[in-house]
């Protein structure tokens, strides 16, 4: 990341790396200040757009359009695959994704070629019982909701 790596920066991303699954910028910020750590909504989004920018989280929009981090591994750039229920994340294999990428930047003689792959579906935890007539509910309720799977 450019610039120096301020408290708060840092602090944003520990937080984020205890989530196993994407959040919102408002989910970290309640997890951060229910923690005791002071620190305004705003610059948790400056921040999170600055670890982005850096390469450090991946980002996916939810069916909202709200922008949801999670923060990236060591190896690199992820594709993952979402429940559209419960918001629990997957990362997948998407190697023939970047190669065929990489392949259409070369055949259209294009540069900086980006792209975004995101793949939803519904969870083994949350698909109905072969009995159940309804699926069951969706639970991935309000935004406190879905920070569960993070550690506090």
């Amino acid at each position: 990341m450019s610039g120096r790596t301020t408290w708060q920066r840092a602090a944003v991303l520990r937080v984020l790396s205890t989530c196993q699954d994407f959040v919102s910028a408002q989910e970290l910020h309640a997890l951060m200040t229910d923690a005791g750590t002071r620190i305004g909504l705003s610059t948790v989004y400056r921040a999170l757009r600055e670890w982005e920018a850096a390469g450090d989280v991946d980002v996916v929009r939810d069916d909202a359009g709200e922008r949801l981090y999670r923060e990236r591994p060591a190896d690199g750039h992820r594709h993952y695959l979402i429940c559209r229920c419960c918001g629990r994340s997957r990362p997948l294999d998407s190697e023939v994704v970047e190669q065929w990428a990489g392949r259409i930047g070369a055949d259209t003689g294009f540069a900086a070629v980006e792209h975004t792959v995101e793949l939803t579906g519904i969870c083994a935890g949350c698909q109905p019982d072969l009995d159940e007539e309804e699926p069951a509910p969706c639970h991935w309720g309000p935004a406190r909701d879905r920070a569960r799977s993070c550690v506090s």
